[in-house]
Parts: structure tokens; sequence; C-alpha cells
């Protein structure tokens, strides 16, 4: 998040600004997942490409089998993207029906379960009594709290669609990217791979500035160390690609 001014800083934290921003209930947000499919995809496609140019393959060669993986392996990102986010919802719930449960057959036992957590931040005597009264006497609030602390779940987990189509849709943009100087009959094969090296590196670095962004971390490292990631993975590939060529003689 991005630093604020003391005078934003004070609007936000009035009365009425603190109660609108908590009835609202705490955002989902899908940076992560735009990013994780970004940084796969372009490293899956301009891999394909390294490989396929380390193998000596020609241009459509490589194109076909980019498109290929960029469309399967993004369906499949976002498919294991949605099961996952989907399982943790389902954990949650399980684990609240869970305390539900022992809310209503063992109230005395999460009682004291209350009071331990709060012991253990210190709090004792009569302010630690009204505090485990406050909150055993409304169930909503004693079944989220042993959520929290108890388990360390949030109260919601992320939302499974969005999630599985931040990451598609990340994935099939910057994937297409190191492809596109293959379309171009005008290059050589080793101009075509420069043209998209140069892409990928420019949509790595351009990842982590985002990242660095929306995460107040520092711009040039975050940049750089995603795009040695990605540099590292297509390094692989060609090295891979080539060493395969030289054994099996593929023309």
């Amino acid at each position: 998040m991005n630093r604020l001014g003391r005078d934003e800083l004070r609007r936000q934290h009035r009365p009425d600004a603190i109660r609108r921003r908590l009835s609202r209930g705490p955002r989902s947000q899908h940076v992560s997942d735009a990013v994780l499919g970004g940084i796969d995809g372009c490293i899956t496609t301009f891999a394909v490409v390294s490989g396929a140019v380390g193998a000596g393959f020609s241009s459509s060669v490589a194109l076909i089998l980019g498109f290929a993986n960029l469309v399967a392996d993004g369906f499949s990102m976002a498919v294991s993207n949605y099961e996952s986010a989907k399982a943790q919802r389902e954990f949650i719930e399980e684990v609240r029906r869970t305390e539900e449960e022992h809310i209503d057959r063992i109230p005395e036992g999460e009682r004291d379960e209350i009071r331990a957590i709060f012991q253990q931040k210190g709090l004792a005597g009569d302010t630690l009594e009204e505090i485990v009264r406050t909150i055993s006497h409304d169930r909503r609030l004693w079944v989220e709290t042993m959520l929290t602390e108890e388990h360390g779940l949030q109260k919601a987990g992320p939302n499974p669609r969005k999630s599985a189509l931040a990451t598609m849709a990340a994935f099939l943009a910057v994937g297409a990217v190191p492809l596109t100087p293959l379309f171009s009959s005008a290059l050589e094969l080793h101009q075509q791979f420069v043209f998209s090296a140069a892409l990928a590196g420019i949509s790595f670095f351009s990842i982590g500035m985002l990242k660095s962004v929306v995460f107040a971390k520092p711009v040039l490292r975050s940049g750089l160390g995603t795009l040695l990631t990605g540099g590292a993975a297509a390094g692989l590939a060609y090295l891979t690609g080539y060493l395969l060529q030289q054994a099996f003689g593929v023309a």
C-alpha cells in the first residue's frame, strides 16, 4: 500500500470513517493471483521459446508449442487456484461448525480457551473476566474469536472464482508477450529470440515493479528479483533444449 500523509491518516481514523471501514468488512485482494499468473505465464511461454530455439526448431514450431502451453497451462493454473481457494473456504467453514458444536456441548471449556488466549496477551483479573463474559455473550463473536485467535484463520477465504479469473487473465495476457516476435516473418529466428527475450525481460521487471507499488517494496530490488527468477527459468529451458538436441540429434 502507498504511504499516506498525516492529514489523510487522521481523516481515515476518525470515528465515522472507522465505522464505515469496519462495516464493509475485509476486502479481498487478487493482486497476488495476478502476479503469480503473470510470472508463470511469461516463464511458461518464454521457456518454450528458449527450449525450441536451443533445440534448433523453427519459429513456427516454437509458436505452436508456445500457444498450446499458454492455453493449457493457463486453464490448469486457474483451475488449481480455484480449487485451492475453494478448499480454504471449506476448511474455514468446517472449523466454524466444529467451534459452534463445542460451544453448544462444552461452553465452559470454550470459555476457558478464551480466558487462556487473552491471558497470553497479558490480561488478568476483572479486565480478563469482563472480556470473557463479553465475548461468550455473543455467539457469533465467540465463534469468530476462536477462528482468528485459536486457529489463526480469516473470517472468509478468497473468492475462488475471482482468484481463478485473475490468475488466468494475467497468465494469458503476460504469457502471450514473448510469443509476439515469432509472428514476424521478416525476422530471422535468432532475431525473433532476441526480441522475445527483451519483451520477456521487460514483462518480468514490470511485474516486479507492480508488486513493489502494491506492497510498498523497493522498486528496483523487486523488479530485478522477478527478472532474475524468469531469466533463470528461461536459461534452464534453453540449456535443456540444447543438450537434448545434442544428445538425440534432433534436426
